[in-house]
């Protein structure tokens, strides 16, 4: 990791104003993290937790009620930055475009002349494996192949921080270590910053330098675990037995947390 903070998010919280005869909800508190420029920082926690609602206010899609967050210097509030990229858990992509054009999408607003967008578009479908797959539908993908176009839409915005909310959840095990080793490859190869939400121990463990674990709501940071894999690792770490004190320590944490969010929720229930 760098001297350089890619992104501050300094004492965050949120509540959700009360709706249809509920009350407000605090979903973060406090929440203090700082990622190097060119770090991968994975987050875990408890159903409920905060996790989403974290990453929607670092893109700038919620104002926090309180806190603030930095992304290069500037602050972030209302508008998704210049330099940011999303990937969602669901499929994002246009069933009706085809895989060039889901990935040429995001660059139609922009001020780049028809050479530049088709190389840029170029680059992104070879760089994720699609380019015998250039003119298909979604529909005659694999879940794999949606979430790598997914990918390349992302990559060829060339963003600085690339926020990940989940987005293998629906990928069996094996196709998700393999996305695991292609989100390693992109991150390495563009130097990208890298902030991955997932329920997944296994898949923090694997992708991240670090990973911070959130409590149960409302949401803020309990531990923080350095993994200390090499930057050139990929999903074979999985069989180094770093991995499992890795995943045992991540887990022992987590399930603390899961058991109080449980509680609440029981506790909660028998109100009702």
């Amino acid at each position: 990791m760098g001297n350089d903070a890619a992104l501050l998010v300094e004492s965050v919280g949120h509540v959700f104003p009360a709706i249809q005869g509920r009350g407000s909800v605090r979903a973060l508190t406090e929440v203090t993290m700082r990622i190097d420029s060119g770090e991968f920082f994975a987050v875990i926690g408890p159903s409920g937790c905060g996790k989403s609602t974290l990453l929607d206010i670092i893109a700038g899609l919620i104002v926090p009620s309180e806190g603030r967050v930095i992304f290069e210097g500037k602050l972030v509030g209302g508008t998704v930055p210049e330099g940011l990229g999303v990937v969602f858990q669901e499929d994002a992509s246009f069933p009706w475009l085809s895989v060039w054009d889901n990935v040429a999408f995001g660059l139609r607003g922009r001020k780049l002349g028809a050479a530049e967008i088709r190389r840029r578009v170029g680059d992104a479908v070879d760089f994720m494996g699609l380019s015998e797959f250039a003119g298909h539908r979604p529909s005659q993908l694999s879940g794999g192949m949606r979430q790598r176009v997914c990918l390349a839409r992302t990559l060829v915005l060339r963003p600085r921080l690339i926020l990940l909310d989940e987005p293998f959840a629906a990928l069996d095990q094996q196709t998700r270590l393999l996305m695991g080793d292609e989100v390693l490859r992109l991150w390495r190869q563009t130097s990208a910053t890298v902030l991955l939400i997932t329920h997944s121990l296994d898949e923090a463990a694997m992708l991240a330098d670090r990973i911070g674990v959130m409590s149960s709501r409302p949401g803020h940071f309990v531990e923080t675990v350095m993994t200390g894999w090499h930057r050139t690792r990929d999903s074979r770490v999985i069989s180094d037995p770093r991995f499992g004190d890795i995943t045992s320590r991540l887990w022992s944490k987590l399930r603390q947390e899961s058991l109080r969010a449980m509680g609440r929720a029981a506790t909660s229930s028998a109100a009702d």
